[in-house]
C-alpha cells in the first residue's frame, strides 16, 4: 500500500511543474532539471491518478453489486468491472512503487565491457572471443556503437582480453547483469575422443564515467611508460608508447598499449581508470544501502559464476534466476538476448519491491 499523502504529493508536484514550465519564467539551468523531472513524472501520472481514485470507484461498484434492487445484468457488469479495477490497481501500485525506488544514476550511461579468458587455456580464449562476438551482434541489432579500446589475441585466434566501449541509449541498464563468470561446456576441435571440456571467461561491465563524475588528481597518479609488445613478448614498437597508470589512493592499475601514440594510450587508459574508480565508489554506496538485503543478481561480483553455455545440449542457463533457454545458437547470435535481460530485470525489480515491504 502506498501512503495517500505520497500519491497526492506526486499529483501536486506534476501539476506545479506543468504550470512552471508553461510560464516561461524559469532560468535555463532550472528549466532543464524541471523538464526532466516533469518528463519522468509524466510517464507514470496516469497510473498515479487512477490509483488515487481507486477506493472511491471500488466503493461505487461494490454498492451496485450488493444492491438487491439492481438489475441482474447491471450487477454482473459491475462485478466484472470491479474485478478488472482490482487487477488494474495492483498493476498500478507495482508501477508506482518501481517509480519511487531509488534510481541508479548509472543506468542511463554508456558502458565499458571487459572480457578476459579464464580457466581452460586456449579453449577459454576461444570462448572469450565467442562472447565478444555475441555482444558485437547485440550492439549491431540495437544500433549501439561499439568501439575497441584494447585487444590481446591468443595463438589459437581467440582472445586473452578485450576491452570496448559501447555507446547508445541506457546501455549500462541493459548490460549490467552480464558481469561475472561465464562458463562453457563443449567438445574442443582438438579433442579426438569427443570429451566435453569446461572452461570460462570473466565479463565486467562498468558504467562509462565522465570527467564530471570522477575527478582524478595528477598527484594521485603514477604513470610508467614502456615499449609495447606483441604475442610472445616480441617488440612491436621502437618507442616507449605503452602506458601503465596506477591510481595511488585505490591501487587500481590500467595498462594500455594498443595505440602507437603515448598520448592516445594515456587517454584510453584514463577512460578505463575513471570508469573503474566510478564503479568502485558506486559499489560502496550500493553495499551501504543494501546491507540488510542480499541481492541474488545485483552484486556484479566478477568471481561469481552467473551463466553456463552448454553446447552438447544446446542450452544457456542463468544460475541467478534459474532460467534455461534451449536456444543456445540464437542466444550467441544476439537473437534472444533481450529475453534474458528482461527476466533478469524483472527479478531485480521483485527483489527491490520486496525490500520495501
Amino acid at each position: 500500500m502506498i501512503p495517500k499523502i505520497k500519491v497526492r504529493d506526486l499529483i501536486s508536484r506534476h501539476s506545479l511543474l506543468e504550470k512552471e514550465l508553461s510560464s516561461g519564467e524559469i532560468d535555463k539551468k532550472n528549466f532543464a532539471e524541471k523538464s526532466k523531472e516533469y518528463a519522468d513524472l509524466n510517464e507514470i501520472i496516469k497510473e498515479i491518478k487512477e490509483y488515487s481514485s481507486y477506493e472511491q470507484e471500488k466503493k461505487d461498484l461494490e454498492k451496485i453489486v450488493e444492491d438487491k434492487g439492481s438489475e441482474k445484468d447491471m450487477q454482473e457488469l459491475a462485478n466484472k468491472e470491479l474485478e478488472e479495477l482490482i487487477k488494474k490497481n495492483q498493476e498500478n501500485e507495482k508501477k508506482i512503487k518501481l517509480f519511487l525506488l531509488p534510481k541508479d544514476d548509472a543506468d542511463k550511461k554508456n558502458a565499458i565491457i571487459e572480457i578476459r579468458a579464464g580457466t581452460g587455456g586456449l579453449e577459454a580464449s576461444l570462448f572469450a572471443s565467442d562472447l565478444f562476438k555475441m555482444y558485437e551482434k547485440v550492439s549491431h541489432k540495437k544500433k549501439w556503437i561499439l568501439e575497441l579500446i584494447s585487444i590481446s589475441k591468443s595463438e589459437a585466434g581467440g582472445l586473452k582480453e578485450v576491452i570496448a566501449s559501447i555507446k547508445g541509449k541506457n546501455i549500462y541498464s541493459t548490460l549490467k547483469y552480464e558481469s561475472g563468470v561465464h562458463r562453457v561446456q563443449r567438445v574442443p576441435d582438438t579433442e579426438t575422443q569427443g570429451r566435453v571440456h569446461t572452461s570460462a571467461a570473466t565479463v565486467a561491465v562498468l558504467p562509462e564515467a565522465e570527467e564530471v563524475d570522477v575527478k582524478i588528481e595528477e598527484k594521485d597518479l603514477r604513470i610508467d611508460v614502456f615499449r609495447s609488445s606483441g604475442p610472445g613478448g616480441q617488440s612491436v614498437n621502437t618507442t616507449d608508447s605503452a602506458v601503465r597508470i596506477t591510481h595511488i589512493p585505490t591501487g587500481i592499475v590500467v595498462s594500455q598499449q594498443d595505440e602507437k601514440s603515448q598520448i592516445r594510450n594515456k587517454e584510453k587508459g584514463l577512460k578505463i581508470l575513471r570508469s573503474r574508480i566510478y564503479e568502485l565508489e558506486r559499489q560502496k554506496r550500493e553495499d551501504e544501502r543494501s546491507k540488510d538485503r542480499k541481492s541474488k543478481i545485483g552484486t556484479g561480483d566478477r568471481s561469481e559464476r552467473i551463466r553456463t553455455y552448454n553446447f552438447p545440449q544446446g542450452r544457456v542457463t542463468d544460475h541467478r534466476i534459474n532460467l534455461t533457454l534451449h536456444k543456445l545458437d540464437e542466444f550467441l547470435e544476439g537473437e534472444i538476448f533481450d529475453e534474458m535481460v528482461e527476466n533478469l530485470n524483472l527479478q531485480a525489480q521483485e527483489e527491490k519491491l520486496n525490500s520495501l515491504n
